[in-house]
């Protein structure tokens, strides 16, 4: 069997505005970026998988139930699909708290390695886009490269493949490296 690429996407900060302090609860906060939909289509387009590898510590908190949080999700893959025609083929979410012994959180890798054996993923052609430098810290221990979005530096993320500042300059990046394949 083939082996697949994917594009994993972590899901507040980089498919949606993060709530700063706080959780994306219901659809009405749920706030697209607009340069988010391109990149995706294009991800899309190109043959890649695409998958959501998120922390999600407000379950655990007690901000919201995991129901919710699929109801949620269920919602946003329906926007998505009218928006582009695609949905996110999987999505992984961990839910435990931020603690020494957390198992799933980023920067452990657990999210993408359980996807990269679910979809048979050949990680060293896989990229996970994200806005954090656990996001990059999760992606190099599972052998994906990373694309990190944000105001940061290389010595931020030294690991990143690259630093850009939004996602029109992340989808830039794919299109070039991609497109030399």
């Amino acid at each position: 069997m083939e082996r697949c690429r994917i594009v994993f996407f972590d899901r507040d900060g980089v498919v949606n505005r993060r709530i700063e302090g706080g959780y994306v609860r219901l659809p009405e906060e749920f706030v697209f970026y607009e340069e988010f939909f391109p990149l995706f289509v294009w991800v899309k387009n190109a043959g890649y998988r695409a998958i959501i590898v998120s922390n999600q510590q407000g379950v655990a908190k007690g901000f919201m139930t995991e129901q919710e949080l699929w109801a949620l999700t269920e919602w946003m893959q329906s926007q998505i699909e009218h928006h582009t025609g695609y949905r996110f083929d999987d999505v992984y979410y961990c839910t435990e708290p931020d603690t020494p012994h957390a198992q799933c959180r980023k920067p452990r890798p657990t999210m993408l390695l359980e996807a990269l054996a679910k979809w048979n993923g050949d990680a060293s052609n896989s990229w996970m886009i994200g806005d954090m430098p656990s996001d990059v810290e999760a992606a190099t221990r599972a052998g994906v490269h990373a694309i990190l979005v944000g105001n940061y530096t290389r010595s931020d993320a030294p690991t990143a493949y690259a630093i850009v500042p939004d996602l029109s300059a992340c989808l830039a990046v794919l299109q070039q490296v991609i497109g030399l394949q």
